[in-house]
């Protein structure tokens, strides 16, 4: 997806219609310029500039800096985030006719994988900003608490019923699961993307390594 398209995408998403020129060229350098800097280092002179708009266009369209930011964030999440990615990730991870649990992480770690590698600059704005932005951190909660988690769960059960996940309190295992999964690809994505990984033997790692905690002792 071209760096046009995705603007277009998600903020249509939000049902304003299609984007002006300069419209797109504001929010396109608002992503760029909040990822690279943060929102509260980021001037709007500073975005006009890299949009190629006078300053007063931006002000036109937003009244604010929030405004912009909340522009590009709740689109993001409400829209994009929340009905795509709830929706995507039943329909194609946890609907899905699995071998085994092994099976059912590994299909979920690649479906979360391939989607922060295509929105990394959206997802680094979105945390970066969580924890200074009430709205984004309910409709997060939202998000989880009422569209994955119970999904996550049934799934959890079910495995642990076939006996190939240890007896323990399944939100217990989600937290373990979001810790490892959503650590690896914040590091590899946002935090040290520079490194030289290897991305497939990364993510097979992380997999033996939940595996081995999370399987059944002896003893059950």
């Amino acid at each position: 997806m071209s760096d046009k398209n995705w603007i277009q995408e998600i903020l249509q998403e939000d049902g304003e219609g299609q984007l002006t020129p300069k419209q797109a060229q504001i929010l396109q350098a608002a992503v760029e310029m909040f990822a690279e800097k943060g929102y509260a280092s980021t001037s709007t002179s500073e975005i006009a500039k890299r949009a190629g708009v006078a300053e007063g266009t931006i002000f036109r369209h937003y009244k604010t800096k929030k405004e912009l930011l909340y522009s590009i964030v709740s689109p993001m999440i409400v829209q994009f985030a929340a009905p795509l990615f709830a929706r995507h990730f039943i329909d194609d991870v946890l609907e899905r006719d699995h071998e085994g649990f092994e099976d059912f992480l590994r299909h979920a770690f690649r479906n979360r994988y391939n989607f922060v590698k295509e929105n990394a600059p959206f997802l680094k704005i979105i945390i970066q900003e969580v924890a200074f932005q009430p709205e984004m951190q309910q409709r997060f909660k939202a998000l989880f608490a009422e569209k994955l988690l119970p999904s996550v769960q049934k799934v959890v059960i079910h495995f642990q019923e076939k006996g190939e996940l240890a007896d323990i309190p399944p939100e217990t295992v989600i937290r373990i699961l979001l810790t490892n999964i959503v650590g690896m690809l914040l590091t590899r994505f946002l935090i040290m993307p520079d490194q030289d990984w290897n991305d497939d033997e990364e993510i097979e790692r992380t997999i033996a390594f939940l595996m081995k905690g999370l399987q059944p002792s002896s003893s059950e």
